[in-house]
């Protein structure tokens, strides 16, 4: 970035730089009607999915049902004003909810806490225009953690499917119980959860298989296509719906054979700070405690969910030919996490499935999102007695319908014929991650961490005997390849040599070096010199030279050709010849050596 001159603050303050944090000023003044019917067919269709999820994801958070309408509004508000991407939603999604299932211990208090904290991290983040840092989290780390976050969320919903309860949360011991008490199955809920699972499976392949909509059909053409293109689209809600009427069905019978969702508190959520403290039954667990408590969920909940967002912020770009801003992006999702905490949302990042939802509808601006937010707030207000008749067997399928498409079988077979080592950092993060998401997440971090730094540590470093010695590494040194240089030249400079020779230090592919380096690199020659051979340095370029010089080394002689390096090296030969062996320069047999 340019240096702040005298008119920085001007600047700061112009129009242009307001839009720029403000981008609904860009679209805004252009808005028109077409773009107004499009964005609220979009709005009320991501409404129609993100309701049933909402509900579903708050199961998988292991919190009250309600929290997951607290936090299916906010982002949809703060992004229509921030957000630099027409097609994301910001909402509740598996992924971020297996993560506060994994920190916040089911507790509601902690949940909501860990929005607020993420979200002033975010902010800072995106105030500091840090999100260069998402680069360092590599594609194997996430396909290992999302097709393990797959499994392992739709296998916590089988319970729910079998009608089992008192499951425990742990992967393995999730399995174990699973199939141990397998024989407790509920056939009503099993019923119902594997039809609802047959169901949206069924309008899940229509909905793939459905071609473009037509233009010039006659209106019924048109008007039936449009029917079988909702019913696909908003599927969740229709089964949900389905399932909660099945179950008033049999109540009103005097029998209900599937487990209910239960009563949800009505009305709209109170807009307060959230608690910075907990009173528990015979102690109350201060700030400090609470934080420590989340542990490192403080770093992995903010960064995976600027990662699900931005990834899919610039999925849908490219797909749609714009472009975003990611710092802003963390700004909208930093404001929307810590707004949402005022209204007891846990964590919420961008939805993969609900943005295919709003970008297939033709959404042309963030607008659509008033529509969502607005049909959420209204299912708060006056739908909550309904939800007391929806099946947890019917959230359950929706769960596990859209989990099992992040599962990436095909990217072992990619790495394996792509680049094998990269399944290393896959198969840790994927195999920790039924142990717990944060180890697995962490664990394949710092393989990939270790496999960028190798290269550094152990650089390509070609040696060649040409009369004199030429050592060319292959790229830049930094601190930790020094002693694998000096162990390399004096490997091959002194094992086995019977006379004196000259190195030359290739460094046409150096582009820079540190001050660990200039150390060795001086210790290199004053350990050569002792033996008799002297270094020079070939091809420096201006920066590497300019380093070099700076440190005054003793002995230091470089060239910037193979031919001058050569004959100096040529020279040093004779003249070491004629202090061991006077006379030899004059001997044709060590002539012919020499040359």
């Amino acid at each position: 970035m340019p240096a702040a001159g005298p008119e920085e603050p001007g600047r700061c303050c112009s129009y242009r730089a307001v839009q720029k944090r403000l981008p609904i000023l860009s679209w805004l003044p252009r808005y028109s009607l077409a773009w107004l019917q499009l964005d609220l067919i979009a709005g009320a269709t991501v409404g129609l999915t993100v309701i049933p999820q909402a509900l579903a994801y708050a199961e998988v958070a292991g919190l009250p049902v309600q929290y997951g309408l607290y936090s299916s509004f906010m982002g949809c508000f703060v992004y229509c004003l921030l957000g630099t991407s027409k097609d994301v939603t910001l909402g509740p999604t598996a992924i971020m909810s297996l993560l506060v299932s994994s920190y916040t211990f089911h507790d509601p208090v902690y949940a909501v806490l860990l929005a607020f904290l993420s979200g002033c991290i975010q902010l800072a983040m995106g105030l500091l225009r840090l999100g260069f840092i998402l680069d360092f989290i590599s594609c194997p780390v996430i396909k290992g953690f999302t097709s393990a976050a797959s499994v392992t969320i739709s296998f916590n919903q089988v319970k729910n499917i079998l009608g089992l309860h008192g499951i425990p949360r742990q992967f393995f011991l999730q399995v174990y119980q699973t199939l141990r008490r397998i024989g407790e199955t509920r056939a009503g809920d099993a019923i119902l959860g594997l039809a609802c699972l047959v169901a949206l499976t069924g309008l899940g392949a229509m909905k793939s298989r459905l071609p473009r909509a037509p233009s010039v059909e006659p209106l019924s053409a048109r008007v039936s296509y449009f029917i079988v293109w909702i019913s696909a689209t908003a599927r969740n809600a229709l089964v949900v719906l389905f399932a909660g009427l099945v179950a008033y069905s049999f109540q009103v019978m005097g029998s209900q054979p599937f487990t209910l969702t239960g009563k949800i508190p009505q009305g709209l959520p109170a807009f307060q700070l959230p608690l910075f403290s907990e009173v528990a039954p015979n102690d109350t667990v201060p700030f400090s405690r609470m934080v420590q408590d989340m542990g490192d969920g403080l770093a992995v909940v903010p960064l995976m969910g600027l990662l699900e967002t931005i990834a899919i912020a610039k999925a849908f770009a490219s797909q749609n030919d714009y472009r975003i801003d990611p710092n802003q992006e963390l700004l909208a999702m930093g404001f929307t996490n810590i707004l949402g905490s005022f209204v007891s949302s846990y964590p919420v990042t961008g939805s993969f499935g609900r943005t295919a939802v709003n970008a297939q509808t033709g959404a042309c601006t963030p607008a659509g999102g008033l529509v969502t937010g607005a049909l959420v707030l209204l299912s708060l207000a006056y739908l909550t007695s309904f939800f007391y008749y929806v099946p947890k067997a019917a959230l359950a399928a929706v769960i596990i319908c859209a989990v099992v498409p992040m599962f990436d079988a095909g990217i072992f077979g990619t790495l394996w014929r792509v680049k094998r080592l990269d399944l290393v950092p896959l198969c840790v993060t994927f195999l920790f991650c039924f142990w717990e998401v944060q180890y697995g997440i962490v664990a394949g971090m710092l393989v990939s961490g270790v496999l960028l730094l190798y290269p550094i540590a152990r650089p390509p470093i070609k040696v060649s005997d040409q009369g004199e010695l030429l050592v060319q590494p292959g790229s830049s040194l930094h601190f930790p390849a020094i002693e694998y240089l000096r162990d390399t030249v004096c490997r091959h400079a002194l094992a086995g040599a019977s006379s004196p020779c000259s190195v030359i230090l290739d460094c046409h592919y150096v582009s820079s070096i540190d001050y660990t380096v200039v150390v060795g690199l001086a210790d290199l020659l004053h350990e050569l010199h002792k033996q008799g051979l002297s270094l020079t340095f070939r091809g420096l370029q201006d920066n590497v030279l300019q380093v070099l010089l700076s440190a005054n080394l003793e002995e230091f002689q470089h060239f910037t050709s193979w031919q001058e390096a050569e004959q100096h090296g040529e020279a040093e030969l004779r003249s070491s010849w004629a202090v061991l062996f006077p006379g030899a320069e004059r001997s044709p047999l060590a002539a012919g050596r020499i040359q």
